[in-house]
């Protein structure tokens, strides 16, 4: 078989293996998706947002460290939507325990948008489940020009 042919009949086979992951509903992830989360080494709820984010079909990388303030900084968050930890996918931040949908959501719109926050660690969100009710919430959006608007509401 010649080289062609060979590369022709290995392109075939990916589509089709990718036509039918979309068809058996499983998450397709660009390269650009993977999480790297922002976090200090000492918080717990952190790893469990990493969690509900693998659970979901996104790749996370965790790295610690003890300068969330200079992350947060960089990152161009408003400080009144600071969380517990920072991740970066596909060019935008996600603050805090946002719901892996709603970063899907925001992957596949690709809004004008810096990221989405859910600012503080509201009670019953990914990562800071336990036995206390859950808080109702806001997912905000904000962009360079410190413009926030209501992404979702949970």
């Amino acid at each position: 078989m010649n080289i062609a042919r060979l590369v022709s009949t290995l392109r075939t086979a990916l589509c089709g293996l990718a036509l039918a992951v979309v068809a058996a509903g499983a998450p397709v992830l660009a390269a650009d998706d993977e999480v790297v989360m922002y976090k200090d080494p000492n918080c717990g709820c952190c790893g469990k947002w990493a969690e509900h984010m693998r659970s979901h079909g996104f790749k996370v990388r965790e790295i610690a460290t003890r300068d969330m303030g200079t992350v947060k900084r960089e990152a161009g968050l408003p400080a009144e939507l600071g969380s517990c930890h920072t991740a970066k996918v596909g060019g935008y931040i996600v603050e805090g325990h946002v719901p892996a949908a709603d970063v899907r959501r925001m992957l596949d719109e690709r809004p004008k948008i810096v990221g989405i926050s859910a600012p503080g660690m509201p009670m019953g969100s990914p990562g800071m489940e336990g036995p206390y009710p859950p808080d109702r919430y806001e997912v905000v959006s904000f962009d360079r020009k410190g413009g926030v608007e209501v992404f979702s509401r949970h």
